[in-house]
């Protein structure tokens, strides 16, 4: 039987069991964790996401023929609608409905401006208790104001191109 007495041998044996042991203990850990990971149905949560968009944008369309019928401009009947759409997103979020309709919907309740509207909200009253400038102030475009800053700067640089060419 051979004996290390070599303690740079030793040392680098001792850090390849470490090493092991630890490979061994990520991909027990990785197993675990892949038998309790809930099955997601992409066929269901497609779904889902088509008909509560699609309900979302069916509320804006009535409101638009609404408003229409009513005498309003296109441009008029546009502009109302998204200020009623934009409040009923953030009213929703605020009593705690629009959650459960994003939690059934997914996308489909995120892509419309409703969901731009819960964005902005949702953080605001998550931070409340802080007070007015410190809570709903500060927090409010933490998850809509990356959006926005990318909204405005590609505008910028699109205007700037349209602008060079004509």
């Amino acid at each position: 039987m051979a004996t290390f007495t070599d303690p740079e041998k030793t040392s680098r044996l001792k850090e390849q069991m470490d090493q092991s042991r630890k490979q061994y203990e990520q991909e027990k850990y990785k197993k675990i964790t892949q038998k309790h990971v809930p099955k997601v149905s992409i066929l269901k949560n497609a779904v889902n996401a088509f008909w509560v968009g699609g309900l979302i944008c069916a509320v804006a369309q009535t409101l638009f023929n609404i408003f229409s019928n009513a005498g309003f401009t296109v441009k008029e009947a546009n502009a109302i609608v998204a200020m009623i759409m934009i409040f009923l997103g953030a009213f929703l979020t605020g009593i705690g409905v629009y959650d459960s309709i994003a939690k059934v919907g997914g996308a489909g309740a995120m892509v419309p401006v409703t969901g731009f509207a819960n964005s902005i909200v949702a953080p605001a009253m998550e931070f409340k208790k802080e007070g007015y400038v410190f809570g709903i102030g500060a927090k409010m475009f933490s998850i809509a104001g990356p959006v926005l800053v990318y909204g405005i700067v590609t505008s910028i640089i699109v205007g700037l191109i349209a602008f060079t060419i004509m």
